[in-house]
């Protein structure tokens, strides 16, 4: 029988770190066999219970390698011919976002699928975002956008803190980057590089959060410690909200220096400052593969006393907040309602997205309002 590692109670009664797991009913079926689905994706869902049946990469002898590791039952030659596949419910993509939209179509064209999980950013530009939400509104199947960073544990539970008023109107939120991800090698050849593939989870969780920002101004400057061109390598964004909040997201993803022995002191942090507390905390995936939880302490005139608490858990954003992902799909098409991270909310964040390169193309705050949003 599968483990599924539970969340250890938390130091104040109520917080609910780890997503609840409703349904597992779907067949799921994999495209990618690079780390995010190999280490991350499946390694949750098989904590989790979910059925993978099949799974397709660009390479199949990887694919097959992914396969033995997961025991997956199928291995198909391409994306396409898992996508044909009659036994795959849930298509599961970690694809370049130049050549997903193509998968996301030929999926909500295929009778047996039910719903779709992409991977972000969803496209290369906000005007594909847009025609593939209007595609799966016309198909009326579920597109969902694995935008992860919102079941990481400290997200959860800090917006759980939010909801409760604990802190007061928010008046001061900041995510600070000084971590090196994951790096896929095609992102070499795009226009568009930090703020796109990593300061994209940064703004996604602002705006769960704290809602729709009116403005955003965004500053970059290419980071001379990589080895290819770019234009966005170190990224800050200031975003204004309607209340009064200020928010800032720092990424810097080469930072140090790094190897050889050097001590950056690699980290992401983040804070939130509200009338009536405060919140701290810190994500735990850049020490992968040893891995820790994330972490979060707050204090609250209302309900601490002034005092600090720190709530625990055991879980992790990598791999286990994946499951979350993967459940909110599932549940959607279980409950015939819209998945949380569904994607016409993604198109949002995409024009967040594009709002950033904008105000970094023509040096000023740019409203979200000259998007339509």
């Amino acid at each position: 029988m599968t483990s599924h590692p539970a969340a250890e109670p938390s130091a104040h009664e109520g917080f609910v770190p780890d997503a609840p797991i409703r349904c597992r009913d779907f067949r799921i079926g994999a495209i990618g066999a690079g780390f995010i689905m190999a280490d991350v994706h499946l390694a949750a869902y098989r904590e989790a219970g979910f059925p993978v049946v099949a799974i397709a990469s660009r390479t199949p002898a990887k694919a097959a390698q992914v396969a033995q590791r997961h025991e997956i039952p199928t291995v198909h030659e391409t994306p396409e011919a898992l996508i044909s596949d009659p036994q795959v419910q849930i298509v599961d993509i970690a694809y370049p976002p130049d050549q997903q939209p193509a998968l996301i179509r030929l999926a909500l064209a295929q009778p047996h699928v039910k719903g779709v999980l992409a991977q972000k950013p969803l496209a290369l530009d906000l005007e594909t975002a847009r025609a593939l939400a209007e595609e799966a509104q016309r198909a009326g199947k579920p597109l969902s956008v694995n935008q992860n960073m919102r079941f990481d544990q400290s997200m959860r539970v800090l917006k759980q803190l939010l909801d409760r008023g604990e802190l007061g109107a928010p008046v001061l939120a900041s995510i600070e980057m000084r971590a090196i991800p994951h790096w896929q090698e095609f992102l070499k050849d795009y226009g568009r590089l930090t703020l796109a593939n990593m300061g994209v989870h940064h703004l996604d969780v602002l705006r769960f959060l704290f809602g729709e920002p009116e403005d955003i101004y965004t500053a970059a400057r290419p980071d001379p410690r990589t080895g290819f061109a770019h234009e966005d390598g170190i990224c800050c964004s200031t975003l204004r909200f309607r209340s009064g909040l200020l928010a800032l997201s720092l990424e810097d993803v080469w930072t140090g220096p790094h190897g050889d022995g050097f001590d950056a002191g690699i980290f992401i942090k983040w804070r939130v400052e509200g009338t009536e507390g405060v919140a701290e905390g810190t994500i735990g995936w850049p020490d992968y593969p040893d891995g820790s939880p994330s972490t979060l302490r707050y204090s609250s005139r209302l309900t601490t006393g002034g005092q600090w608490r720190e709530p625990r858990w055991t879980t992790r954003w990598f791999p286990q907040a994946f499951a979350g992902v993967m459940e909110q799909l599932q549940w959607a098409l279980s409950s015939g309602k819209p998945p949380l991270l569904d994607v016409a909310d993604n198109v949002k964040t995409m024009a967040l997205v594009e709002a950033g390169y904008r105000s970094l193309q023509q040096k000023r705050a740019v409203p979200l309002s000259e998007f339509g949003i």
